[in-house]
């Protein structure tokens, strides 16, 4: 049995989402978080019916689990030390 981990990544325009561990290319979008998964769910079940063994060699199980990253600032919005150079 194999356990796909599948990266939502929130965008200014709405969510996309893939797995890791598959063979070739396999995305999901939507409006939200919700829609974003349900596609990629269904890309994934697509691909592997399309390629069979070749895709992956195991049983899904589906198990979501979210978490929220932060934000990571620009250059430019970091404070600049006394050289001039950028420090987190």
């Amino acid at each position: 049995m194999k356990h796909f981990k599948i990266i939502l990544e929130k965008h200014p325009d709405g969510y996309v989402a893939y797995p890791l561990g598959l063979k070739g290319v396999v995305v999901g979008e939507g409006d939200s978080y919700e829609e974003a998964l349900t596609d990629v769910r269904s890309a994934i079940e697509f691909h592997i019916e399309t390629f069979g063994q070749e895709a992956t060699d195991y049983q899904i199980v589906w198990d979501t689990v979210k978490k929220e990253i932060p934000r990571i600032k620009p250059l430019n919005e970091l404070p600049a030390a006394s050289n001039g150079e950028y420090h987190p």
